[in-house]
């Protein structure tokens, strides 16, 4: 199975969080394992690894080996905060956007890419969160979250667990038992049951400890994403450069589908309709000839040869002015064109497209789209071997959404050279995205996504 996906952005939208108290005690057990168990240990093996690296750097600044020793240790903090934006899973709360850690061209020199990191922010504020925020934050954590799931547990237990405890603690339970029941206006003799009266108290704080504590865990959670995605997290800057490169890509891969474009143009027009004109030009000097030398019936079947290869020429040259700009697209609209590219096919096409398209497309993006869904159609009659193909073209959220699935031999697959590779590329100067499925001898399925914004507009324009 050929599978190619073609995206301008990689970072994946983050999940959805359900909030409720029932979604509170559902995260509970592996919130509770996090931060008892797994958080304050990384927390505390990251300090002592990051510091030890980055004070024997500092101390050997003036050697050849500090500056590599601090760029060591930004590595590892990076490390740990990848591993600390993986573990906040266990929580259950959705995870974050991971920074550029790369925000310029990689160096060309090893020693140059070596110290690369320390011209990015994001490692120094790794390496501040795992040196000093980090180790505050899961301490906080694990003070918090121990006892308050051991009073959720041993309040309630305490009838059980209590009878073995060793006869001294019976004074101290004699002076603090009686004191809890007089603050609470009951004059109870507990020395007729201690354990009694001891185990009431502690099941009245257990039960409340434990209502409150999937809500204690889920604030120690969020205090332990906040702080990660303050310090962690994307920056404005990294989403701000992240959409520069994404149109100088754009700009980039428009430029070469047009590149392609016209030499494509150039050489059909070298082998149809300039053929035929060098053709018809012979034909022409041959007429000329014969009818010097009298020859009425050559003359007349030249002539005649002549006049089908003009026919042919211009109906040529009429195909391709219409690849340049289709007439129909341009005094109908996106729809109709769509629909006519349909009716027009070798191969049986059914459609399903929406109506709002022409309204809700812009000229650049309807005259992109228009070429690329005719490149399919073309592809599939050339090379799938189909019987039929079902086109469907959508809005969603903005964008068009746009299926060509033919039930032909399958092995399409992007190659240089070839006729999806510009489609790839013109899709591309659209910010959009392209996906293939098309396994050997099943259907061949592209799938298509180009948003409909002012941002690609003006990238359309300017490209």
């Amino acid at each position: 199975m050929s599978a190619v996906q073609i995206h301008p952005d990689t970072a994946t939208a983050p999940r959805r969080v359900r909030h409720g108290y029932a979604r509170a005690w559902r995260d509970a057990p592996g919130t509770t394992l996090y931060l008892m168990i797994v958080a304050l240990p990384v927390a505390l093996t990251g300090l002592v690894a990051t510091i030890t690296l980055f004070l024997v750097g500092v101390g050997s600044i003036v050697l050849v080996i500090g500056l590599p020793l601090i760029a060591v240790a930004l590595y590892v903090a990076r490390g740990f905060a990848i591993s600390d934006r993986a573990l906040l899973r266990m929580t259950g709360l959705p995870t974050f956007a991971e920074p550029e850690w790369r925000r310029e061209p990689r160096a060309a020199t090893f020693f140059a890419r070596v110290l690369q990191p320390m011209r990015n922010g994001h490692y120094w504020s790794a390496l501040v969160h795992a040196v000093l925020v980090r180790p505050i934050t899961a301490l906080i954590g694990f003070a918090i979250a121990a006892p308050w799931v051991v009073l959720s547990t041993g309040g309630p237990t305490y009838w059980f667990w209590g009878r073995f405890l060793p006869e001294s603690e019976d004074e101290s339970r004699l002076i603090w038992v009686p004191w809890v029941y007089s603050r609470l206006g009951m004059d109870i003799d507990v020395t007729r049951d201690l354990h009694l009266w001891t185990s009431l108290i502690y099941l009245v704080v257990g039960v409340i400890f434990a209502l409150t504590l999937p809500l204690v865990l889920r604030g120690l959670a969020h205090l332990q994403r906040g702080t990660a995605v303050a310090m962690l997290g994307r920056w404005a800057s990294d989403d701000l450069g992240a959409q520069v490169a994404e149109l100088d890509a754009s700009r980039g891969a428009a430029l070469q589908a047009e590149d392609t474009a016209l030499r494509r143009l150039e050489r059909d027009i070298h082998d149809g309709p300039q053929q035929r004109l060098v053709r018809l030009q012979m034909d022409l000097a041959a007429i000329e000839r014969r009818a010097a030398a009298g020859d009425a019936e050559a003359v007349a079947r030249l002539a005649a040869e002549s006049r089908v290869h003009a026919r042919s020429a211009l109906d040529e040259l009429r195909a391709l002015a219409g690849g340049m700009a289709p007439p129909l697209l341009q005094d109908r609209g996106l729809v109709p064109a769509l629909e006519a590219l349909a009716q027009t096919s070798p191969v049986p096409v059914t459609t399903q497209i929406d109506p709002t398209l022409t309204d809700r497309a812009t000229p650049e993006v309807a005259r992109n789209l228009y070429f690329v869904v005719a490149e399919l159609l073309t592809n599939v009659a050339k090379h799938s071997g189909a019987t039929s193909v079902a086109l469907s073209a959508v809005e969603e959220q903005g964008e068009v959404h746009v299926t060509v699935q033919d039930d032909g031999r399958g092995g399409a697959r992007i190659e240089d050279g070839h006729g999806l590779q510009g489609i790839a590329q013109r899709v591309q100067g659209m910010r959009g995205a392209m996906s293939i499925a098309s396994p050997e001898g099943g259907t061949t399925s592209v799938a298509l996504r180009i948003p409909l914004t002012e941002a690609s507009v003006r990238s359309s324009v300017e490209t």
